[in-house]
């Protein structure tokens, strides 16, 4: 009895550090450069770049991190967070979390495709629904670093997807993404991409 007690006490104080460990109101200071591509509230208004604002914090820190040790490349981040330590990372991703995603508009030439890729997947195809690790509303699953997607630019996403398809970017775990986005066509990306960005 002690021992699972200690165990569960031990998680969860594991567990509250590694949520606490951010901190937004310092995360804010540092954000300075990352205001030119992605805003000052993380709502980029240039599509190319992604909405960080809104995004869980345990995605966001993976991301730099990777971004970082160079697992994920972007030549526009060379050298960008070079500089930065564990905490600053933790910081800015928090920041950013702490902000509300600015939504956007689908496509109504997308809407039908686009919401049954999203909602339902392509069973013909063996595409699992978007919501299964994304969530009903594009939120995430931040326990899991799922990333949330709602209102994220159209353009943006199909990017990813892209390069998810021919492993350009290839950090997701089980290579997961690079599996389903194996499967979409160009049409069905478009699609899909479209919602979401009207996901909020």
């Amino acid at each position: 009895m002690n021992k699972l007690l200690i165990s569960l006490l031990l998680t969860l104080g594991i567990t509250g550090v590694a949520n606490a460990a951010g901190d937004a109101a310092a995360g804010q200071g540092k954000t300075a450069v990352c205001a030119a591509c992605h805003g000052a509230d993380g709502n980029s208004a240039i599509a190319n770049f992604p909405k960080l604002a809104g995004q869980n914090a345990t995605y966001l820190v993976k991301q730099l991190q990777d971004i970082k040790s160079g697992d994920r490349k972007i030549v526009e981040m060379t050298g960008l967070l070079d500089a930065m330590s564990d905490q600053d990372l933790e910081d800015i991703a928090a920041y950013y979390a702490s902000k509300k995603v600015q939504g956007g508009k689908v496509a109504q030439d997308q809407l039908e495709l686009g919401q049954q890729i999203y909602r339902a997947g392509l069973a013909a195809k063996g595409v699992p629904a978007c919501t299964a690790c994304h969530g009903a509303n594009g939120q995430g699953i931040a326990s899991a670093g799922y990333p949330a997607l709602s209102g994220q630019h159209a353009d943006y996403t199909a990017k990813q997807l892209k390069d998810f398809r021919v492993s350009a970017r290839n950090q997701d775990p089980q290579a997961m993404m690079r599996d389903i986005a194996a499967k979409l066509s160009d049409v069905e990306i478009k699609a899909v991409s479209s919602y979401i960005q009207g996901l909020y």
